[in-house]
């Protein structure tokens, strides 16, 4: 395998800014399969290849992985900061497919993340599904239209999600909102993206894993659901991003 450490100047953002690539040596694939890796909260593009053995898990599936820094915005488009959101769906993708030789067949096309990650590759996939084959979250802060009011009494905290995301009343029943996103699929002709969601059942954010796995039941969705006695931590998703490799279809 190969890890690149790529800086390159987005127009979107109007900033330089990084990503890290993991790329197989050798494939059977004219244009590796590509996994879109995204990052929690606390953590910047460097975490996945410092705290798992990603790089191990990839080179058994030749499969190229691709994990681009966002800082703390939630996958968004920042009522005031920067566009990450259109960064990610819209150039991030274009410097990739032009820097490095991966597919641009939906079906061999993935993301995952993990906790405000999870949020971010459910976003993405449930918002543009023509891109993705399949999609995974691990502890995913899935809920974001309910789970920000729960920090009513942080003032600084409630203060950094009105920078992302402005009213945050709004939040529910829009682009933003996983469980509205869910609901919108009932008016999508096309395939859905295969998903795959695990949570420890102590994670704070188990509830709401569960609240997901119980709308994506009723709506008929395809969904793996996973659940073990674990907190938000790395030896879980270092364990867990593995079982995900593995479980991608079609490579």
């Amino acid at each position: 395998m190969a890890f690149i450490q790529c800086d390159f100047h987005s127009k979107v953002l109007g900033v330089g800014t990084s990503i890290n690539v993991i790329l197989p040596e050798k494939s059977k694939f004219d244009n590796y399969p590509v996994l879109y890796l995204l990052h929690g909260l606390t953590d910047d593009h460097t975490a996945w290849q410092r705290k798992t053995s990603i790089e191990r898990y990839a080179e058994s599936k030749g499969l190229a992985v691709i994990m681009p820094a966002v800082h703390r915005s939630f996958y968004t488009d920042m009522v005031k900061g920067y566009d990450y959101w259109t960064f990610l769906t819209k150039e991030l993708t274009d410097v990739v497919n032009r820097f490095f030789c991966v597919t641009t067949e939906r079906n061999k096309t993935f993301t995952a993340g993990l906790s405000m990650g999870g949020y971010g590759a459910f976003k993405w996939a449930l918002r543009k599904p023509e891109k993705f084959g399949a999609a995974a979250s691990l502890s995913g802060a899935l809920n974001m239209g309910r789970r920000i009011f729960d920090f009513e009494g942080n003032k600084e905290r409630m203060e950094e999600f009105k920078l992302i995301y402005g009213d945050l009343e709004n939040i529910k029943n829009s682009k933003n909102d996983i469980f509205y996103l869910i609901k919108e699929l009932d008016n999508y002709k096309g395939e859905i993206p295969k998903l795959y969601q695990c949570c420890g059942t102590e994670d704070f954010l188990y509830k709401d894993n569960l609240r997901f796995k119980n709308l994506c039941n009723k709506k008929g969705i395809q969904l793996t659901y996973e659940e073990e006695k674990a907190g938000h931590e790395w030896d879980y998703w270092d364990k867990k991003i593995e079982d995900i490799i593995d479980w991608l279809p079609g490579i």
